[in-house]
């Protein structure tokens, strides 16, 4: 029995010799953590960079919005420059013809070159005109103004252009004002 009380008391003596593990864990935490009001600290401080972060991102955002309105307003208020340079040309053939002494035959052909002028430049803005004469009615094309019978012409065709239609590029300007046939 002497040698089995030898061993307890040595596992005894053991556990005296060695700190318990909670307080080698409490001992560690309060050499690891930080005083209360260090992390405070860093947690203001951190918190307050987010907020300037913020602060700059919001300026800019609104200096970006500023910036694409301007934009915006600078190409509605320039949009229409090159279409005017290529119309002024027109309009100076016109004053021109307007000034001269009306011969019949050499004013009609003044005017003829005058729309010529003009449909040139309309097909360098990309304005096209719509055929619409002896074609079939398209509604999306064509606004039908009367409906006539025409024996000759197919039924649900254009008999006649009142007024000629243009697009630009895929979207309708404006449709072609037509009389359509009907049986």
């Amino acid at each position: 029995m002497a040698g089995t009380n030898g061993k307890a008391d040595q596992t005894l003596d053991l556990e005296h010799e060695l700190p318990a593990s909670d307080e080698r864990d409490e001992a560690a935490s309060t050499e690891a953590q930080p005083a209360p009001g260090d992390e405070l600290s860093k947690i203001k401080a951190e918190r307050d960079a987010l907020f300037d972060r913020l602060a700059r991102l919001q300026a800019e955002f609104d200096n970006f919005r500023k910036r694409q309105a301007k934009e915006n307003q600078d190409f509605r208020d320039y949009a229409l420059t090159n279409a005017i340079r290529e119309l002024l040309p027109i309009l100076d053939s016109l004053d021109r013809a307007l000034q001269t002494e009306p011969d019949a035959a050499e004013f009609h052909k003044g005017i003829e070159l005058i729309d010529k002028q003009f449909h040139d430049a309309l097909a360098k803005l990309g304005v096209e005109p719509i055929e619409a004469r002896g074609k079939e009615f398209d509604p999306n094309l064509h606004q039908a103004i009367q409906l006539v019978d025409a024996g000759d012409v197919a039924e649900n065709h254009v008999v006649d252009e009142l007024q000629r239609g243009y697009r630009i590029k895929d979207r309708l300007l404006r449709p072609a004002m037509v009389t359509v046939s009907k049986k």
